[in-house]
């Protein structure tokens, strides 16, 4: 197996990944790694989950032409993956579920998990509610005001809320909040971590759930242009979006492969999140991975206008994916974003989430250095009513 898509026996991407956890946490954290490995090979619980796919999220998520956007930049095709068309308006619905059954599986009673944006505390609600399961959603209150819907919503599908006020009151700091729970309480508990990060098994884990994105853009990229894409791109935080995109081309080694993160204010200030261009080796949340940190090697306050993309460390996969030089990882900044945001709203009618803004942005970069007969896939991971009333704020000051 490639070292590109599958992590070792103990979790490594390289030197990146394993399972770094106190030892109170370590038989819990182990019990879910045997129990997704019994899964992930059990054919009833697969064909469970792909059942659910298409009946309950409806998949297979459209392949879209952006073909007035394509027209204003002139040069490449620019194709949109369409997740935000998805149940809850998010790729997140695809490992929630899979998270979801993995704790019927296992006899647990309740999800618990962080969300940043939302879209993944949403996405594990629904799931719970499904499978008659209790949640309880650690949010930052910074996020929780930002992303009031989405708090909203998380209550009306019967889960609990927890604003977390400590910290820099973010998903760092709600992912630690949710640890520390869990923590207290595991015997009836499953953690559903909301992206490729955490100790092993969830990088993989999660990834795998999220395959499905790349593996139907391949099928369909083929089935529309009789040809693999010449660029692929998605914005990344933890990376979710991106790993599922990016796992059904890694070994084309044709296929340009293009994370984003977010910028924020600049590079040049302390307001980003860009832990591939700025991060450094450290250990996060049971992992070891790139991440940003000061001199005493502590988690960074980061910053991005897009909620779920403020996280000073990145999945495991990801670091190794850049030392190994498969994955370019480049960065936009809020103000890119915003205008990649109006552009696509305007030109195609698709109101992106902020997240995938980014993605977006990079594409309107990218796409007029090309020729017309290239192709670009953008992974459009959810959509935007999460974001309008706070972007109507913001535009109110630009």
């Amino acid at each position: 197996m490639s070292p590109y898509t599958h992590a070792d026996d103990n979790g490594y991407f390289g030197r990146y990944g394993g399972a770094h956890l106190p030892p109170h946490l370590e038989a819990p954290i182990a019990e879910v790694a045997a129990a997704y490995e019994e899964a992930r090979n059990d054919p009833e619980f697969i064909a469970e989950y792909r059942r659910l796919l298409t009946d309950y999220v409806g998949r297979p998520s459209p392949l879209f032409l952006a073909q007035r956007l394509t027209d204003h930049l002139g040069g490449a095709k620019i194709y949109l993956k369409r997740e935000d068309l998805n149940h809850t308006g998010a790729h997140k619905i695809n490992h929630c579920l899979g998270e979801g059954l993995l704790a019927k599986r296992m006899g647990k009673t309740k999800l618990i998990a962080e969300t940043g944006a939302g879209q993944h505390g949403v996405a594990l609600a629904t799931a719970a509610a499904l499978l008659g399961l209790e949640c309880e959603i650690h949010m930052g209150a910074i996020d929780v005001e930002k992303q009031h819907m989405n708090v909203v919503r998380m209550e009306m599908l019967g889960a609990t809320v927890v604003s977390v006020e400590t910290g820099g009151r973010c998903l760092k700091d709600a992912v630690d909040s949710a640890f520390g729970t869990y923590a207290q309480n595991y015997e009836n508990v499953f953690f559903g971590i909301g992206s490729v990060v955490g100790p092993h098994p969830y990088p993989s884990m999660v990834r795998d759930f999220q395959s499905v994105v790349g593996e139907e853009a391949r099928e369909q990229i083929m089935a529309k242009e009789g040809r693999l894409p010449d660029v692929i791109m998605a914005c990344v935080g933890g990376g979710s979006n991106a790993l599922g995109l990016f796992s059904g081309f890694l070994e084309d080694e044709d296929v340009r492969i293009v994370g984003v993160e977010p910028a924020g204010e600049g590079l040049d200030t302390e307001r980003h999140a860009a832990t591939m261009s700025k991060g450094a080796d450290g250990t996060l949340h049971g992992m070891a991975t790139l991440l940003l940190q000061d001199d005493a090697g502590e988690p960074s306050p980061v910053h991005s206008i897009a909620s779920g993309l403020d996280y000073p460390g990145v999945g495991p996969q990801h670091a190794y994916l850049k030392e190994a030089g498969r994955v370019e990882y480049v960065s936009v900044t809020d103000a890119e974003t915003l205008d990649a945001f109006s552009m696509l709203c305007r030109l195609e009618g698709i109101i992106p989430a902020l997240e995938s803004s980014h993605a977006v942005a990079q594409a309107i970069k990218v796409a007029p250095t090309m020729s017309p007969d290239e192709v670009i896939i953008v992974n459009l991971s959810g959509r935007g009513d999460k974001d309008v009333d706070y972007i109507a704020e913001v535009m109110k000051g630009r």
